[in-house]
C-alpha cells in the first residue's frame, strides 16, 4: 500500500497591513518589505485559487489576514469567503488563520462552515519577546486553547532559523503537544532584506534533525507538515523530509513568496511513491 501525502495550500486574503512588530514578519508594515499590499482579495479570486488548488490535489484550504487578530469587519470576510467556498469547492477543507481569536468569534467561523484555526506559537516563550514585543506569546498560546474549546481542529507550530537555541526549539514543541493539535506546521526562516532579524545559518542536515526532533516530542500528532522555508532550506534534498518525519507539505505559493511550481511536487511524491490523501485521515 502507497504511503499517504497531505497537501494544504494557502490563500492570503489580506496582505500587508499588519501593525505589529514580529521581525521574522514582512507583513509588517514597521518594516516596508516590498511585497504586494491589500486589504480585502476578491472572493471570485480566491474561489479561482481554491478550484486551482483542489485540481492539483490540495486538500487543506486557509485563509490568512495579516492582523494582530480578528475584529468585526475581518471576521464577516472570512464568514462571507466559507459560505461561498462551500458552495463552490465543498470538498475542500477550510482553515482560517487571522491571528488572535475569542471563542465567541472561533464558533462564529465554525458555524460559517471553517473546520480548522491555524494559531502558531512561532518560538518558545522565553526567545518570544527577542522577535515580537507588540504582542505576548501568552495570547497565542490562549487563542489555540480557545481553538480547542470550540471544537475547531487546532493546527499550531512555529519557525526555525530565527536565531533560537536547541533549549527554544525543545521548549516550543513541547508547548505545542501540550494543546494536542491536529497538525503542526514546521516553517523555516526566510529572510527578507527589510527585516531586522538575523538569520540562523541552517544546513540541510539541522534542518532535517529539527523534523527528527519534532517527530519524537509529537508523535501523536496526526500530520506534521512542512511549510514555509522548503525550497530555500532543502534545495535539491527535499524529498528527504519524508524519510525524517513529514507527512504533509503546503503546496502552491505561500503568503508573500512563491513556492515551488506544483507539477515538480507532484512528480517528487510520484517518484517517491505516495498517494495524495483525499481525507483528513493521514496514516503516520
Amino acid at each position: 500500500m502507497k504511503k499517504k501525502i497531505f497537501l494544504c495550500s494557502i490563500s492570503n486574503i489580506n496582505s500587508g497591513t499588519c501593525k505589529e512588530d514580529c521581525k521574522f514578519c514582512s507583513q509588517s508594515v514597521k518594516y516596508r518589505a516590498d511585497i504586494e499590499r491589500y486589504v480585502k482579495k476578491p472572493i471570485a479570486d480566491i474561489v479561482q485559487e481554491a478550484r486551482n488548488l483542489e485540481a492539483i490535489g490540495a486538500l487543506g484550504f486557509c485563509l490568512v489576514t495579516a492582523h494582530k487578530g480578528l475584529d468585526d469587519k475581518t471576521l464577516e470576510f472570512v464568514c462571507e469567503i466559507s459560505h461561498t467556498l462551500k458552495k463552490e469547492v465543498p470538498r475542500l477543507r477550510l482553515i482560517a488563520c487571522n491571528g488572535t481569536a475569542s471563542l465567541e468569534q472561533l464558533k462564529e467561523l465554525k458555524k460559517a462552515g471553517i473546520s480548522a484555526y491555524n494559531h502558531n506559537l512561532e518560538t518558545s516563550e522565553s526567545f518570544y519577546t527577542e522577535v515580537c514585543t507588540t504582542h505576548p506569546w501568552s495570547e497565542r498560546y490562549e487563542t489555540c486553547e480557545n481553538v480547542n474549546a470550540t471544537g475547531l481542529n487546532l493546527i499550531a507550530g512555529g519557525i526555525f532559523g530565527m536565531g533560537e537555541t536547541h533549549e527554544d526549539r525543545v521548549s516550543m514543541l513541547e508547548s505545542i503537544k501540550s494543546l494536542h493539535p491536529v497538525s503542526v506546521p514546521l516553517n523555516f526562516y526566510h529572510h527578507n532584506a527589510s527585516l531586522p532579524l538575523k538569520p540562523s545559518t541552517l544546513s540541510v542536515d539541522e534542518a532535517l534533525d529539527i523534523i527528527r526532533l519534532a517527530k519524537s516530542i509529537l508523535s501523536d500528532t496526526d500530520r506534521l507538515m512542512l511549510a514555509g522555508g522548503r525550497e530555500i532550506t532543502f534545495k535539491e534534498r527535499q524529498d528527504e523530509i519524508f524519510d525524517a518525519g513529514i507527512n504533509s507539505i503546503v503546496i502552491g505559493n505561500y503568503l508573500t513568496t512563491l513556492g515551488r511550481d506544483s507539477h515538480k511536487d507532484l512528480e517528487m511524491l510520484e517518484k517517491l511513491g505516495f498517494t495524495i490523501a483525499t481525507d483528513t485521515k493521514v496514516k503516520k
